[in-house]
């Protein structure tokens, strides 16, 4: 039982797996950190020093001094600077996999077209072998065989 569960987790694609998704994660943590420590702080400021993640609308009736302080009450909000942080995130998320999967295409290895097996005979239109000197259906001599 033991080697067939090492054999399991040995097999090239789970572990191809595992590994794709601890880079994924460090790579999603890096990418949010890139938005929410540089990104957004340069939007804001150019926007007029606005701090996206603090922009909310309270459905409650009492009034907070920050999105965090209503989120800490469980106060009824819409916290749309936050989402529009993350929707940031996803964007460059997005476009940075675009730019790796077609850099990985470029990588491959074009697909080189088979040889051709068959030719059509000039007479009766049929496919034979290509280094056939006559057709096996109308029996043909093949000019230039």
């Amino acid at each position: 039982m033991w080697n067939d569960f090492r054999n399991f987790i040995m097999k090239g694609n789970l572990v191809q797996i595992a590994v794709a998704f601890i880079i994924g994660a460090a790579f999603g943590a890096l990418v949010k950190s890139f938005v929410f420590d540089l990104i957004m702080p340069l939007v804001g400021k150019a926007v007029g020093n606005v701090d996206f993640s603090s922009l909310y609308v309270n459905l409650s009736g009492t009034t907070y001094p920050s999105a965090q302080a209503a989120r800490d009450a469980g106060a009824a909000a819409i916290y749309y600077g936050t989402f529009i942080n993350v929707l940031i995130n996803f964007l460059i998320i997005g476009f940075v996999m675009f730019l790796v999967v077609k850099a990985a295409a470029k990588m491959e290895k074009p697909k080189v077209a088979a040889a051709p097996t068959t030719k059509t005979c000039p007479y009766c239109k049929t496919e034979i072998p290509i280094d056939a000197l006559r057709c096996p259906h109308c029996t043909a001599e093949i000019p230039g065989a």
